[in-house]
């Protein structure tokens, strides 16, 4: 089994910036990708980004290209979320991702990702 969680989460002005980690640990895997979904109150789950194992690729979602960067760690088994310029409407419930196949289905879709973690409440207030 693996286990993910989240943290960093929180409240932040609109325009202001958050970083999330998530700690991975439990089975590992030879390739897999990590990444992160979102769900606000109301709404379905969105895909956000997500990074490869070896770090050299990496997707976003339309609504957060060019203000998150999805970044890993492989030493400490954590992946980590920047937001910058944050808007209300990035309100949700953060939840990190795991996919032990590594993109080989697809990146955007949550039944791709075996693993999820509880998740991370982020708060933007404008």
């Amino acid at each position: 089994q693996v286990q993910l969680v989240e943290s960093g989460g929180g409240p932040a002005q609109a325009g202001g910036s958050l970083r999330l980690s998530c700690a991975a640990s439990g089975r590992t895997f030879s390739t897999y990708a990590m990444g992160w979904f979102r769900q606000a109150p109301g709404k379905e789950r969105e895909f956000v980004a997500a990074i490869s194992w070896s770090g050299d690729i990496t997707y976003y979602g339309d609504s957060v290209k060019g203000r998150f960067t999805i970044s890993g760690d492989n030493a400490k088994n954590t992946v980590y979320l920047q937001m910058n310029s944050l808007k209300s409407e990035d309100t949700a419930v953060y939840h990190c991702v795991l996919d032990p196949e590594g993109f080989s289905g697809g990146y955007d879709l949550p039944v791709l990702y075996d693993y999820w973690g509880k998740g991370t409440q982020v708060n933007v207030s404008s």
